[in-house]
C-alpha cells in the first residue's frame, strides 16, 4: 500500500513545485524581453518621424478601427503589414502617395459602406504616419497575427 504524505511533505511538495513554476515563469518572461528588445526590432531605424507618425496613429485613435500587428479594433482592415501590401520597399514614394491619396479620398461617401473620418492630415502628419507604417511592418513579428489582410 502506498504511504500517505505527511503535512510536511506536502508543503514542500507545494513550496518546491510553486518555486519552479516561478522560476520558470521569470525565466520566459525574461527570454520574451530580450527577444523583444534586441531581435524584433531595428532601434537604429526608430526615428523622430517614426515617433511622430506614432503620435499621429494615437492622436486620431486610428486603434479603434484598426489594428496593428493584432492590437486594435477589427473594424477595418490591420495595417502592419500594409506597407508591403502598397509596394512600399519597392517603391517608397508610391506608397506614399497611395496613402495620402487614400487619407484624401475619405470619407469615401458610398452609402451602407463603413466610412473613415476624413482627419485633414498635413504633409508633415502623412509623411509621418507612412514613416511609423512603414517601420512597423518591418518589425519581426514571427507571423502573428496569423491572418492579416493580404
Amino acid at each position: 500500500m502506498a504511504e500517505a504524505l505527511t503535512k510536511s511533505a506536502v508543503r514542500n511538495v507545494f513550496y518546491g513545485g510553486s518555486f519552479f513554476f516561478f522560476a520558470i515563469f521569470v525565466g520566459l518572461t525574461a527570454h520574451s524581453h530580450y527577444y523583444m528588445v534586441n531581435t524584433s526590432t531595428d532601434k537604429t531605424t526608430l526615428t523622430d518621424s517614426v515617433a511622430r507618425g506614432k503620435h499621429v496613429w494615437e492622436k486620431n485613435s486610428c486603434i479603434n478601427c484598426r489594428s496593428i500587428l493584432g492590437e486594435g479594433a477589427y473594424f477595418a482592415p490591420e495595417l502592419g503589414n500594409v506597407w508591403d501590401r502598397w509596394g512600399g520597399y519597392e517603391d517608397s514614394a508610391a506608397a506614399r502617395e497611395t496613402l495620402k491619396a487614400w487619407m484624401a479620398a475619405q470619407p469615401s461617401g458610398v452609402e451602407g459602406r463603413r466610412q473613415m473620418p476624413q482627419f485633414n492630415l498635413t504633409d508633415q502628419e502623412l509623411n509621418d504616419l507612412a514613416d511609423f507604417l512603414e517601420w512597423t511592418g518591418r518589425i519581426k513579428t514571427q507571423n502573428w497575427p496569423p491572418n492579416k489582410a493580404g
